[in-house]
This record gives C-alpha cells, sequence and structure tokens, in this order.
C-alpha cells in the first residue's frame, strides 16, 4: 500500500474502485496535483481495482480495502483526511429486489459510520453522492421534472436506502452542524461502468455478437449523465462550499426513451436493429425519470459538457479497447445475466 503524500488536502474517497468513484479519482488527481487521495473500497463484486492500474504507484493516491461499515477501520482513516466524498454504495436495482438487506447495511448503517467518524475529527467538508431515484417515478405523459424541491418517493429496496442516507446526512447537519452537502445525480454512463448496466451490457453484447435486452416495451425514459461531466460537478460543488446544498445534476435537456438510447447504441456500431430482444420487465419498474439541474447552473455555472451522442461514442470506444477489462466480469456474472434478462418469447 502506498502512503499519501503531505499534500494541501487529503481527501477519503468511498467506493473509489466502482465505476463513477474510479473516474471521479482520476478526474482529480489530474485535477488538482497537490491534493491526495485515500480510497476505501470493499471491492465487492461492482469495485475493481484494474480501475487503478496506472495510478498504483502514484504516491498521492492510498488504497484500502474495507468496509464503511467498518467502525475502527473508518475512524482511523478519517483523523487522517480532512475531506470525505462518499460514493460507496449498492447500487444495482435488480440486485436490490433480490438482496435487500444488503443495500440497507452498506448504504443506511455504512452512512451512519462514516458521518460519526467525520464529527468525531472535525471533517471539514462531507460531500455525499445520491441518486435522481429518491424522487420515485414521473408519468411518461408528464411534463414534470425533478428538482431539490422535489419529495422523497423511492420506489425499490435501492432508492429507499439512498433515501435513507439522503435524509441521515442532512439529519447530521442540522443537529450536529456537520458540513455537508449532496449531488443527486441521473443515471451515469462512461468508461468503467459493470457491464451488467443499459449502456455497457449493450456495448458488450454488440461487441459478442449476442442479443441487447431491453426491459418490456423499452419506454422507460432516464436522463443520461456523461461521468466526466458529473464529476466536474462534482468538484464545483466542493469548491463552492456552500454548506448544507443539494444539487440535482442531469445530463439531458430532453426527454428520451431507453429503447431509443439503444438504437443509438446499435447505429453507432453498425449493428443491425434486430439485435434488440425485449426481456421481462423488472419489478415495480420506474417510468420516467426527467431532472431540472437548473440550480447547479444558475449557483455555480456548471453545465454537460459532451453531447449524448459523444459520450456514447466515447464510451463505446473505451470498451472496444478494453475487452480483458469487461470480459471476465461478464463471465464471473453469467448467472446474473442469465437469470435477470429472460426474454419475452420464453415466458
Amino acid at each position: 500500500m502506498n502512503s499519501a503524500s503531505t499534500s494541501q488536502r487529503t481527501i477519503l474517497v468511498t467506493g473509489g474502485s466502482g465505476f463513477i468513484g474510479s473516474n471521479f479519482i482520476h478526474y482529480w488527481l489530474k485535477t488538482y496535483q497537490d491534493d491526495a487521495i485515500i480510497n476505501l473500497d470493499a471491492l465487492t463484486y461492482a469495485g475493481n481495482n484494474e480501475n487503478h492500474v496506472q495510478i498504483a504507484d502514484d504516491p498521492r493516491y492510498t488504497f484500502v480495502k474495507g468496509s464503511i461499515c467498518d467502525a475502527a477501520l473508518v475512524d482511523s482513516l478519517v483523523k487522517s483526511v480532512n475531506r470525505i466524498v462518499h460514493f460507496a454504495a449498492e447500487t444495482h436495482v435488480d440486485r436490490s429486489i433480490l438482496e435487500p438487506a444488503l443495500f440497507l447495511e452498506t448504504n443506511v448503517l455504512g452512512t451512519q459510520v462514516l458521518l460519526d467518524a467525520a464529527l468525531r475529527h472535525d471533517i471539514q467538508h462531507f460531500h455525499h453522492i445520491s441518486t435522481d431515484e429518491v424522487f420515485g417515478t414521473l408519468a411518461l405523459e408528464a411534463d414534470t421534472q425533478f428538482s431539490e424541491d422535489t419529495h422523497y418517493d423511492p420506489r425499490s429496496p435501492y432508492s429507499a436506502s439512498k433515501a435513507a442516507s439522503d435524509h441521515l446526512v442532512r439529519a447530521y447537519g442540522e443537529t450536529y452542524g456537520l458540513p455537508y452537502t449532496i449531488t443527486n445525480c441521473s443515471n451515469n454512463y462512461g468508461e468503467y461502468q459493470f457491464p451488467e448496466k443499459l449502456v455497457p451490457l449493450a456495448i458488450t453484447n454488440i461487441l459478442e455478437g449476442k442479443k441487447v435486452p431491453i426491459y418490456g416495451n423499452g419506454k422507460q425514459v432516464r436522463d443520461w449523465l456523461y461521468v466526466q461531466d458529473h464529476c466536474s460537478a462534482i468538484d464545483l460543488v466542493i469548491k463552492n462550499k456552500k454548506f448544507g446544498e443539494t444539487y440535482v445534476v442531469g445530463g439531458l435537456s430532453q426527454d428520451i426513451p431507453n429503447i431509443d438510447v439503444v438504437s443509438m447504441i446499435l447505429e453507432l456500431m453498425n449493428a443491425p436493429s434486430d439485435q434488440l430482444e425485449f426481456v421481462k420487465d423488472r419489478a415495480g419498474h420506474d417510468e420516467r425519470y426527467s431532472v431540472n439541474w437548473s440550480k447547479i447552473t444558475t449557483n455555480l455555472g456548471w453545465k454537460p459538457a459532451v453531447s449524448l451522442k459523444e459520450g456514447l461514442q466515447k464510451t463505446i470506444e473505451w470498451y472496444e479497447a478494453n475487452e480483458s477489462w469487461w470480459k471476465p466480469l461478464k463471465i464471473a456474472n453469467k448467472d446474473f445475466y442469465e437469470k435477470n434478462y429472460q426474454p419475452i418469447s420464453q415466458e
């Protein structure tokens, strides 16, 4: 294990070997040359230290394997940092339906362990990464959007656990004066995303010559946020230090159904449209997420720099060049794929 060097800031990044956390660490070390990062990650199925091969010997980077639920370990790390950026969470809705207890343990109790340590050691800034899924769902025909003022209405064990963690962070701010900020982001996509999510699943299945599964009729709507744009938004929120604030972060200005996203990927990869296959819909599948991210634009000057088409092209190129990264993950999780994506024609 490397030792983090003395620097202007030392940041504890939880879940830094996951998809968004990995991208954030690379972004931060590239942007802030004098900062150091400690990455605490339990390396569950979605955590992968292959994401950090190129910085493994960087003296500014330290990896610690462990759970955010381990109070003694968390305390030992928090006392040596001045900021926490909290990504660590169980995140996949389908898996939360199968194992809800695991999501409550990590996302709720793990967050509480971090918050307690942050108070003990006078952390200067606790930034919590959350999701737009805490707001529930919108009707497909509606023109409403989620915003920072939307009431919480989670509809899956995953989103309920994230809603609870959001409430905990705010409660520690109100009760104990914890200097916190929260971002509720929309669906991220990009490099290093575990290949059971829609975008990397579509890309890797096309590369393997397999059908691309899509739930139900494919008309569900999501806002899509390129992961590097998300990292720049977090950067601005941390830099501005407006404690007690929440920002919704999204990447689109108009709705797009999932089937159109998959069709765009098929087109960009020159794959036939009949490679798409409708599969049994997810239980309690939310119909529409649409986010109004005007607050972070108005208050902090942030807006996404990458269009959906450009971001998908970048993502496709990364997966094309990194088969050795994603192929073993798909092989190791073969049983989950076969169980979860049952073609409607086989019902």
